[in-house]
């Protein structure tokens, strides 16, 4: 396997940017959008502001709100959804107010309960990250599939795939009016996606289904901003990513090989210029569960994953 001879690890706090990509749409850039590095965003209007995910971190989460606050005149923060169960996008949630109503999908809320890593993160990354003064928050209202949020004028829609993608639980928030997507991890702009907890083949169905959005603007889940421009690039990139990997497990499923014999063998190839390379271990993992009906095992995924890497700690600078 081939992977990428360096990557940008400059991802201090004061690195993340808010951008307003519309009239008072926002998004919360936190570069280079590695591990537990991830964006966020948020919509406001005369019936207050509805905030797309937070952050890891206490520290980049305050951050977040502060910049937000600034920009919007400190309108109450009235709604957050989350678009997945992970960390990164959901730790932040308890230094929002106590009034802010949290929404997110039904297995997503079962995710958040059941997370152990904010209790204590194990020292698969190097450092282990300092979420500081972050607690369990999961969310008051839980959907299945839609949902609308309305802020005064401003429609905001909330909607699953139908599918596990990038998780069971994945939500986009979409403005119809303003034609700005915001897509979770549904898309990793430029850098390796993460499929553990989802679906390979339901990621790459998900291509089809932000396709038929076209929006005018996307705020990924990680990387830079994608115009419209850069969409069918952008979703082309992931395409062949999944595809590559679906080829990879299923010539490692047929030679009887371990998930991380089949990932160490195979060449990268455009995809070494990707950052998070080793989540190929994770993603070829998902892959050998679904084909023969196996439970997940998630340790032995991330075990492989630092061998990819070398040997050593995931690399973070959260």
């Amino acid at each position: 396997m081939t992977t990428s001879a360096s990557r940008d690890t400059d991802a201090a706090p004061e690195k993340a940017a808010l951008h307003e990509v519309a009239d008072g749409v926002f998004a919360w850039v936190q570069p280079p959008g590695t591990w537990w590095v991830s964006n966020a965003g948020a919509v406001t209007g005369p019936g207050g502001t509805l905030v797309v995910d937070t952050c890891a971190t206490e520290a980049r989460t305050r951050r977040f709100l502060a910049a937000l606050r600034e920009a919007t005149g400190d309108a109450p923060l009235r709604y957050a959804v989350s678009t997945h169960l992970h960390g990164d996008h959901t730790y932040g949630n308890s230094l929002l107010p106590d009034t802010t109503v949290l929404i997110a999908h039904e297995e997503t809320r079962r995710g958040i309960v059941d997370d152990f890593i904010i209790d204590g993160c194990p020292p698969l990354w190097e450092p282990v990250p300092d979420w500081g003064a972050v607690t369990r928050r999961p969310p008051d209202v839980t959907m299945t599939s839609e949902l609308a949020v309305i802020l005064g004028d401003r429609r905001v829609e909330l909607c699953h795939p139908g599918f596990a993608a990038h998780s069971a639980g994945d939500v986009i928030a979409w403005l119809p009016e303003e034609r700005v997507l915001f897509s979770g991890d549904l898309i990793f702009h430029g850098l390796t996606p993460m499929l553990a907890m989802g679906s390979v083949v339901g990621a790459l169905r998900t291509l089809d289904w932000i396709s038929a959005y076209e929006p005018d603007r996307l705020v990924p889940g990680h990387g830079p901003l994608c115009a419209a421009a850069e969409l069918p690039d952008v979703l082309a990139a992931h395409e062949r990513y999944y595809r590559f990997v679906l080829t990879t497990a299923d010539e490692g499923l047929s030679d009887g090989v371990s998930p991380l014999e089949a990932a160490q063998r195979v060449d990268l190839g455009e995809f070494a210029a990707w950052a998070d390379a080793e989540r190929l271990a994770f993603n070829v993992h998902r892959v050998y569960a679904d084909k023969t009906r196996r439970p997940y095992d998630l340790v032995q995924a991330a075990l492989d994953a630092v061998a990819l890497n070398g040997g050593r700690p995931l690399p973070t600078s959260v």
